[in-house]
Order: C-alpha cells, then structure tokens, then sequence
C-alpha cells in the first residue's frame, strides 16, 4: 500500500495486468519511475489490441469484481481494462468506434452468461444469446446446450428444442448422461412424452436424473401406472432413488389414489433415510391426504423435524377436501402460533373451510389477515374470496372483492357466474356473462355451465340458444358436463326436441346426462317416455345413482303406475339406495299418489333417519286420501320426534284442519305459526285464510288476509270461494271487483269462485258480464270454468246461454255434462234431464254420484216417479255406482211430492246406516202437504229422538196439524217446543 501511495496510483487500476516476471522488475525498481514504463507497456498492448482484435477474447460481461479484466490475449494471455483512468483519450474513443463482436467470447463466457440467464428466468435472453453464439461462429459444447435446453422446456418451445436437439446431434453429444436428461426433461415439459423416450432409450447410460425426469413426466402427462412401473424398473436397474424420485412416485400414488402403493414407498423411503427430507415429507403427506389416509397423513406430520408452511397447508388442505373444515380453521390457528406465516395456498384453503361451513364472521377474519400478508392481489386467493363471500350469502361483500381484484381470470368471473344463480339472480348472472367477454375473458366450460343453468331458471330459451352456438364456436359441445347443462336447459324451458338433439350428439353418456334427460321428460310431464329412457340406460349398463331414481319416481308417481314403482322400489333394495333420504322420500310421494298409504308407511317406519320432508309427504298423503284426523296425529308425533315443522308442514296441517272442521285445532296451528315465524309466508297465509274459511269463521279469515304483508291470486281467490261457502255471495263479488282494482288478473279459480257467487244470488248481468272477461282473459277453454259458467247461466234461469256454452266445448266433461243435468232438475225440466242423461250415457261419459243424485232430483221435481225408481233400481246393475244417502233423500223426496209416504218410509228404512234427521224432516214436510197426521206424528217422535233440540221437528209437526185443521193440536207442540 505504502508503494501505491509513493508511486500516486492503485495497482488494482493499472492500465495493464503485468506477468509476474514484470511485477517483480517494477518491484524491484522502487526508487525508479515506475509510471512511465507502464504506461508505455500500456500504450504498446492497446496498439497490438486496436491493430488484431481478433487475438483478443472479450470478457466485459464476465466481471466480477473490479480486478476482472475486460480483454484477455488469447496467446499471451496479457490483460486490459476498458475503464481505467490511465487509459489516454485517444484509446477511448478507439474502444468507441469498434463494431460489435469485433472482439469474441470463448465458450466458457458464453456458457456463463447462458447459465445465468437461464437462473434468473430469462428464457427468451437465453435463447438469443444461443443464436448470437452461433452467429460468431463459436461452436456449442454439452455445457451449451443444457441451459438452452431448459429455457426452451420452461416456454414450451418444442420447435426450437428439436432444432437444438438436430445440433447436439450433428455434434456427436447425444449420448451424453447429463445432456440427454435435459432433452428428454424438454420434450415432457413440451408435452412430448414420445419424443421423450426416444432420447432415453437412445441414452447410453441411465442416472437418477434420466429416471426422474421420465417418473415426473409421466405422473404430470396423468399416467400415473407407467411412472409406478418405471420406478420399478430403475430399481431392477441398479439405479438408487433419491429425494426428487420419491417425490415423483409418491405424487403417482396420489393421482390414482393407489394407498397401498404409497406405504410401500414410505417404506423405502425410511429404509434409505430420505424421510427427513422435507419435500420429501411433504409429498407423503399430500400422498396419504389425496388417499383418504388422514392418519397415516398425521403421523408423517407429527414425526416430521422441521415442518413448513407446505406440510400445514398440505393437513389444512386435506381436512378441507375431507369435509371437515372446523378442523382445518384449527390447523390454520395452530400454524401461526408455532410461528409459521401462511401463503396464498393457505389462505385459498381457509377460505374454502370458512365456505363449506359457511362461516362468514372466519372468513371475514381470515380477509384481514390477507390484507395485512399482501396477498389480497393473489387472483387465486381473490378468486377464493369471492367463492367463499358468494356461499355464505353475502353478494354485497363478494362485488366489493371482485370489484378490487386488479385482473379477474376465468375463475373468478365463473364464482359470480354461479352465485347469481344460486341466489336465483339468473338474469343478472347473464349481464355477467356478457361483460366477461366485453373484458376479453374468455368462457370456459364450468363458465358455459353456469350460463345454461343461468338460462334453464329464468327459462331463457333464446338466450340459451345463443349460448349453445358459442359453445360450438368454443368446441366445449364434447365436454359431458356442458353436454349434460345443455339437455338440462333445453328441458327446462320445454324444448324437449333440441333436448334429445343435443343428448344424441354427445360422445358419451354418464349417470348425470342420462338422468338429465330422464328429468326433463318428467318436468315436461312424459312419464312414460321417463321410464323407456330408464330402461335403454339399464340396457346400455350404466349404473343409476340415487338422483335417477328419485326422477323415476316422479315418473311413476305422476302416471300413478303402482307397479311399475313397485319394480323400481325393488331396484333400488338391489342398488342401496333404499336408506338414502332423498330417494326414501320418493319412494314415500311415489306410493302417496298411487294411492296405495299401506306402501308408503312400510317404507316410511323402515326408514333409518326422517327429515321434515318425510313427515310431511305422510300428513299431505293422508290430507288427500281424507284422513284428517291421522294427519293431524301424525304432525303431534313428528314434532314429539323432535322435527320442527317448516311452512309446507303448516300447509298440510291446516288442510287437514280445514278437512275436519277442526277450527280450534287450527287455531292453536296458528299459534305455532306465529312463533315460528311463518305468518307472513304467503302459502301459509293463503292455507290459514282457508282453513278459517272452511271451518265457517270468516271474522278470523278476514283478520289473517288483511296481516298478509302481500296478497297473490290464491290469497283472493281464498277469501272469494271462502265468502261463497258460507253464503256469502254478494260479499264474494265485491272483494272480486276489489282485487281486480289492485291489479291482480283473475285465474281459472277466481271465475270459478265468481261465477258460483254469481249463482248463489242469482246475478245473471254479472255472470254475463264475467263471461265477457272470461272470453278476454283466454280462460274459456278451462273445463272447470265452463262447468262453471253453464251451472250459473241454469241456476240464473237462462237454459238457452247455459246451452250455448255447452255446445261450444270441444269435448264436454263429466263436469259440463252434470252442470247442464243439473239445470234442467232445478228447473223442472224432467224429460229434458232425462234426455241428456241418456245422451251421456250414448257419448261414453264417465258417470259419478252427483251425475245420478241430479237425475234422481230432475225426476223428483217434474213428478216422474216410475222413472226415477228405474234409474234407482239400475244404479249398481247397469251404472256401477252404489247408492249414497244422497240418492236415498231423493227418492224420498220423489216419493214424498208424489204422495207415497209409506214407500217413502220404507226407502228410509233400506238405509244401511241409521238415517239422518234431514231424511226424516223431508218425510214429514210430505206428510203436511198431503195431511197424513198419522203418520206425521210417529215420524216427528222418531225426528225429535233423534234431534231432540233442533226447532224443526216441531214446526213440521205443528205445520201438519194447521194443515189438517187441527188448530189445537198445533199450539200444544208450538208450547212443547218452547219447553225443549
């Protein structure tokens, strides 16, 4: 140091690296002028260098550190600095004007400079750095070509590498060990896999590396089998596995979830002592976690020496996949207490915890804690954000993320999809799908899915077509799941034609497209066509799955095919699905509307576990079948069994209530209802509205319909045909003509209700005028409507329009037929009745109960007693109905107008049952009109034991008195009635 300071300059800077021999004369020479003679060395190697550069290699981008020199003699091996401050301007401005590559690399720079590229990431620098190489002519070494190699691998140039692969050959190289592992790592990274075993089988010896290369290529081109089977062969072969094979293999295992496999490998692993390793430990563990093994996943874990954020997302994520996201929020509380921070893959399994278990308030914690990590602008994590936010309910919060994500792939577009849908937004999800694509995102199959099924609940057919064509243009038709969404639309929005186009144009058929389009024909009420489809998929032996079966159920249920739900049943026993809830539910509905409740409750007591849809297929079951009573114990036993009743419950509840006339039962229904919350549920309105009604308390229907936040059609409809059956009809025509002004158009069941107040007080200008709206509404062709406005136009007295109506029917009901037999008894209009009613009978229509009771009534009012005892006495021969109580009062009516009491009392004594009170009053009421006092005074003994407090008896006996003029007689019973 004390010589640089005498001498004014740094030796470390001198113009020219002196040899040795020349160190030592300069040394020597202390007191001398050591700087001049430099400096003319100096001058005299710049002169050599300017006038051959070509002797000289350039070794500029070589430096590292400031005595590296910038020019090196390739004989001499002297050595100069471009930048030194004893350089005279002269050489500068020389070092200036030179052209590039004037001065050449040798082959160790240029391979030091590839290799540094190559690990910094610099794939594409590295690639031309190879061609500038080439164009100056310097020949590539093995030691070249490896870090081109990697560069093309790592950007998938597969072009470039096979040119690079004809140059290694033309260089005799290729049986190179170490090169021929980085071709055949090129070719699998370029997909491959063919080109890859070529240059391993051309290899003349294999090394670990060789072998890991072709495990982990074939594990990752998804030929797991072939990795296991060459990792035995590297075995037989002699080759020792270490850390990045076991790796490998155990990833193989995982793919294909081959358990026992995956512990014989763990096996070696400790027997070569590689299980410290921790990308060995961690692989093992995602091994036993993709296998199911939890445990076996915990031991490797709690044995592992070190364990990183890598092993406690690998437990997280495993717990996630196995259901049980509590645990792996735990995981994750655990891991930041040992001091592990989490990454973004952590975060993604969080937040899929906090979504499967719904835990808003967690995720919420858990979006703090990616704020403050820095790794909110992670699209996979934003993604998941959005994911979790969406299945925990709050679309508010999932925009807000969505909204800051600073670029959205496929992913997170695909969450908003479908949690619009889910949320029943399917116009909104549609919008969606339009602005992904105005972003230059394109749409993948999971996004077309969402779309369809986007499409299938708003039924957006057109919108649906659109989408098909550009599932096409995408070449996504082939996907099954889309193929299977598509049918699935298609159905939905009633085109079952271009359903069956579409599900015959797949390539293939699962479970879920076969039971996709069973589905369709059920929803679009095919039954049949439903059931042929189960056969040709049993035929083409694909195994159904619980969903198929519950459509196949709908089938048979909808058909009411008893016998064909019976096979199915058996089916099912066969499959193992009997103790699945969803189809045991089905099975309950099937047998419910096949009419067969014996069925349905074995099945129901067989059951392992019942959901409150189970009870409530049982109470609307034996609701339908008139039981009320059972239905009403069966509610009592579901909610002692611990099931709170939901609002379809309360719905059957209240039927059978409003069945039974059970009006305080329905009152403490009501009662419940309140506390649970239900009452402003419109259907459970609509049925507590109802069942007041039915059970004759209109007070308390009124005060429930005016508490209903919203009134829908039924709501009205209710009150209307409520109103109607208690006598009510003007009141009836004034809340129509109210609902009309709220804006709500009338249904089939509101003219129905209408017309039958119409009826009740005999306004025929509002029928006609209700007709006339009828016609407007496009509600004429409804057959209950029809029936409806004939029975009002023959109760009004108008036969010519009830006529009319009846001729304009395409194909005339049972209901019409009855509607107009019914006018011609009520008018006394006995031939015409008996007329139409051998026409019905001409025609083929099916006759009821109230078909005859009419007939019998008709005969009854125009005095035709010889035929109404004909058509009596024919009922069971020749119409196949046994007579009911109903057709009993009107031939005692017929008989008794006609004067034969003592037939009629032995009518009354054919009864199979005891006869009611009314059978006896309408006796009696005969007796007064012909003055049989005899007989009139046993038959009112007879009514007043039976009806000891009703008035009647005792006004139709006094009746009979005034009527013999037995005055007297008559005001003895007026004072006995006071004294009842």
């Amino acid at each position: 140091m004390a010589v640089r300071k005498r001498l004014g300059l740094d030796v470390r800077r001198f113009g020219v690296m002196l040899s040795s021999d020349l160190c030592h004369r300069a040394l020597a020479s202390f007191g001398g002028d050591l700087a001049p003679t430099a400096a003319v060395q100096k001058e005299r190697l710049w002169q050599e260098f300017f006038s051959d550069p070509s002797q000289w290699w350039d070794h500029r981008l070589e430096k590292v550190n400031a005595r590296h020199p910038d020019f090196k003699h390739k004989s001499t091996h002297e050595s100069l600095w471009v930048e030194d401050q004893w350089n005279p301007p002269w050489v500068e401005a020389e070092i200036a004007a030179m052209a590039p590559g004037t001065v050449q690399l040798n082959i160790f720079s240029w391979n030091k400079r590839l290799a540094r590229c190559v690990k910094a990431g610099q794939y594409e620098k590295t690639i031309e750095l190879f061609q500038q190489l080439q164009q100056e002519g310097v020949s590539p070494d093995k030691f070249t070509f490896v870090p081109v190699l990697n560069a093309c691998a790592n950007l998938r140039a597969l072009q470039q590498g096979r040119r690079v692969h004809e140059q290694i050959i033309q260089s005799g190289c290729q049986s190179d060990v170490f090169l021929g592992s980085s071709l055949a790592n090129m070719y699998v990274k370029c997909g491959r896999l063919e080109d890859a075993w070529r240059v391993f089988n051309k290899m003349s010896s294999h090394d670990m590396v060789s072998w890991n290369v072709m495990i982990v290529g074939h594990v990752k081109s998804g030929k797991a089998q072939k990795a296991l089977e060459l990792f035995q062969q590297m075995q037989q072969e002699g080759v020792k596995p270490g850390p990045v094979t076991f790796a490998g293999i155990l990833n193989a295992c995982a793919s294909v979830g081959a358990l026992e496999e995956g512990r014989h490998v763990h096996k070696e692993i400790i027997e070569n002592g590689c299980e410290s390793d921790g990308f060995v430990g961690n692989s093992l563990i995602d091994m036993y976690v993709k296998c199911g093994s939890m445990e076996d996943a915990w031991r490797v874990f709690n044995r592992m020496p070190l364990r990183d954020v890598v092993s406690w997302t690998s437990m997280l994520l495993g717990h996630v996949k196995s259901g049980q996201g509590q645990k792996a929020l735990e995981l994750h509380q655990r891991m930041q207490l040992e001091g592990v921070q989490p990454d973004s893959v952590t975060f993604v399994g969080v937040l899929n915890a906090c979504a499967s278990l719904m835990a808003l308030e967690k995720g919420r914690l858990a979006h703090e804690q990616i704020i403050q990590s820095g790794c909110e602008s992670d699209i996979f994590v934003g993604s998941s954000l959005v994911d979790m936010y969406v299945k925990c309910g709050s679309m508010e919060e999932a925009w807000r993320v969505f909204k800051k994500m600073p670029s959205r792939d496929v992913v997170s577009w695909n969450v908003m999809i479908m949690g619009h849908v889910k949320c029943g937004q399917g116009h909104k999800a549609l919008e969606l799908f339009q602005q992904m694509q105005l972003e230059g995102v394109q749409p993948g199959p999971v996004t077309f899915v969402g779309v369809l099924n986007a499409c299938a609940s708003v039924l957006g057919l057109e919108e649906g077509r659109h989408a098909h064509e550009q599932i096409i243009q995408s070449g996504c038709e082939s996907d099954i799941f889309v193929g299977s969404s598509l049918v699935d639309m298609y159905a939905k929005c009633g085109s079952m034609e271009e359903a069956r186009r579409v599900f015959y144009r797949m390539p293939s058929h699962d479970v879920v497209s076969w039971t996709t389009m069973l589905l369709g024909h059920v929803k679009c009420g095919q039954g049949l066509e439903a059931l042929e489809l189960f056969q040709q998929m049993q035929l083409e032996g694909v195994q159904p799955g619980p969903v198929t079966f519950v459509g196949v159920l709908n089938a048979c249920a909808s058909l009411v095919a008893l016998e064909e739900g019976r096979q199915m049943h058996k089916l099912i026993i066969q499959s193992g699905f009997e103790s699945n809830i969803f189809v045991g539910n089905s099975l309950l509905d099937m047998y419910v509307k096949c009419g067969s409740m014996e069925d349905a409750w074995r099945v129901f007591e067989k059951m392992p576990s019942r959901d409150v849809v189970s009870w409530n297929v049982m109470i609307l079951g034996h609701v339908k079948c008139g039981q009320g009573q059972k239905a009403l114990e069966l509610s009592r036993q579901m909610q002692l069994e611990g099931v709170q009743p939901d609002p379809v419950t309360f719905v059957g509840v209240l039927n059978a209530c409003a069945s039974t006339a059970a009006l305080n039962e329905g009152r403490r229904t009501h009662k419940q209802i309140v506390q649970s919350g239900y009452d402003s549920n419109v259907f459970v309105g609509n049925s507590l509205v109802d069942m007041y009604a039915k059970c004759g308390s209109m007070e308390e229907a009124w005060r429930v319909f005016k508490k209903m936040p919203s009134h829908d059609v039924v709501s009205w409809n209710v009150m209307i045909l409520g109103h109607v059956k208690c006598g009510q009809g003007q009141k009836a025509l004034e809340l129509f003509q109210e609902m009309q002004l709220e804006g709500l158009p009338p249904s089939p069941v509101t003219f129905v209700g209408f017309l039958n107040a119409c009826a009740s007080v005999l306004a025929l200008e509002e029928g006609r005028h209700a007709h006339e709206q009828i016609i407007q509404s496009g509600c004429e062709s409804d057959i209950f409507v029809q029936s409806s406005l004939i029975d009002m136009y023959a109760k009004c007295g108008s036969m010519e329009e009830a006529w009319s109506v009846f001729k304009k029917m395409p194909s005339c009901h049972a209901v019409a037929w009855t509607a107009m037999l019914n006018g011609y008894a009520i008018h006394g209009h006995g031939q015409e009745a008996i007329a139409h009613f051998e026409q019905m009978c001409e025609e083929g229509v099916e006759l009821d109960n109230i078909a005859l009771v009419c007939l019998l009534s008709a005969c009854s009012h125009a005095g035709l007693v010889d035929e109404g005892l004909c058509y009596f006495n024919s009922m069971g021969s020749v119409y196949s109905i046994s007579p009911t109580v109903e057709h009993y009062a009107c031939m005692v009516d017929l008989l008794g107008r006609a004067g034969y009491l003592q037939e009629a009392e032995g009518f009354i004594s054919m009864l199979p049952s005891q006869a009611s009170p009314s059978l006896w009053r309408s006796l009696l009421g005969a007796c007064r009109i012909h003055g049989d006092v005899d007989m009139g005074e046993c038959i009112a003994k007879r009514l007043l034991e039976l009806d000891p407090r009703n008035a009647a008896g005792y006004v139709l006996l006094s009746n009979v008195y005034t009527a013999a003029g037995k005055g007297d007689l008559s005001a003895t019973v007026q004072q006995q009635r006071k004294w009842a």
